[in-house]
């Protein structure tokens, strides 16, 4: 019997094009990086140069270092406040140390626990947020009260007085809560309301701060979404502010800022992990400058841009402003105090 050669022909075409393909996947699973340790492959477009991103115009710097830092003496500080006098407080390991404004030491509190946070109100009672429960200690550290605990997954980061109500920012839940001084929960803020219009906080990692401003709206970090919202204290979210972004202007990584503080004229200080930075907004969210850049903080000797939670959960710093001005910032990676004054025009 004959055969058919051009029914060979294309036979012999199909399985040429079999082989290529499959010496084409042996060699693309042979270059496949599972460690990750020869990068991303990808152009230098899309590969952040971190050292290039560090670097901070001079222009836009409006602050200098005032003075050496405070050293806390402690070995995790995590949580920083100035009282009505000035006075520096720092939470951490378990105790809150009191310096007055030069960084004396003037007093240490011990505490039952390890602080995650604190506030003082403007009678001295000296509010702690613990890992599941506030305790509120007096100026000499007695202990006051002790709150309902809220149980195995809180983490409360941050806590704030104003007149009769103190809120408190749990990390773990991703809700703020809305207390009267004495401890009894009167609502939760932030709560996801299609109706309200109220998205709900991401809250990728242990980083979630609030403060009430002068003009008694409460400000809350949605750190997933890199911005600051505004609240009514019943709760309505007002507007927000802050963009996603490695430019200086906006906030990058997974969960920045990382901590903020109200200046005295409204506007803000904000602090960022990973690419570590402090800047300064005006009270719509305006970028005014930077007070200082991650060569002046020990924390920011190891630069990276968090894309994952994963990358996010370690300590960050915390920032403060006095009624001067200055700006206050807790580095827990050397556990020291940085006091940051305004340039003088010209300098």
């Amino acid at each position: 019997m004959q055969g058919i050669p051009g029914r060979i022909g294309s036979d012999w075409l199909v399985v040429v094009l079999v082989i290529a393909a499959v010496l084409a996947a042996v060699v693309a699973i042979l270059q496949l990086d599972t460690t990750g340790q020869t990068g991303s492959r990808l152009s230098e477009a899309y590969t952040y140069d971190l050292s290039r991103l560090a670097r901070i115009d001079p222009n836009l710097v409006l602050y200098t270092q005032s003075g050496p830092a405070v050293r806390t003496g402690m070995n995790q500080s995590r949580a920083i406040v100035l009282d009505a006098n000035g006075r520096i407080y720092v939470a951490g390991d378990k105790a809150i140390r009191v310096f007055d404004n030069a960084g004396n030491l003037e007093n240490t509190l011990h505490l039952s626990g390890e602080p995650q946070s604190l506030t003082i109100s403007d009678d001295g009672a000296i509010y702690v947020g613990m890992k599941d429960h506030v305790e509120v200690v007096d100026p000499q550290g007695r202990l006051v009260a002790s709150w309902e605990p809220l149980g195995d997954e809180a983490v409360l980061t941050s806590i704030a007085r104003h007149k009769d109500a103190v809120f408190v920012a749990d990390a773990g839940h991703r809700i703020v809560l809305h207390y009267d001084t004495a401890g009894t929960l009167v609502n939760h803020i932030g709560e996801k309301d299609p109706d309200r219009n109220v998205p709900g906080f991401l809250v990728p990692s242990p980083h979630f701060d609030l403060a009430v401003g002068r003009d008694g709206m409460l400000r809350v970090v949605d750190p997933g979404r890199n911005r600051i919202d505004t609240f009514t204290l019943e709760g309505d979210l007002e507007f927000s502010w802050g963009e996603r972004s490695v430019g200086i202007k906006g906030f990058c990584g997974c969960c920045n800022p990382v901590s903020f503080a109200l200046l005295p004229d409204g506007g803000f200080v904000t602090a960022e992990k990973g690419l570590v930075r402090v800047k300064v907004y005006n009270s719509d969210g305006g970028f005014v400058g930077v007070v200082a850049g991650p060569d002046q903080f020990a924390g920011g000797k190891q630069m990276k841009v968090y894309e994952t939670p994963e990358e996010a959960q370690g300590s960050g710093l915390d920032v403060a402003a006095g009624a001067d001005g200055r700006i206050y910032v807790l580095d827990p990676e050397d556990n020291t105090v940085k006091v940051f004054r305004r340039k003088e025009a010209g300098s």
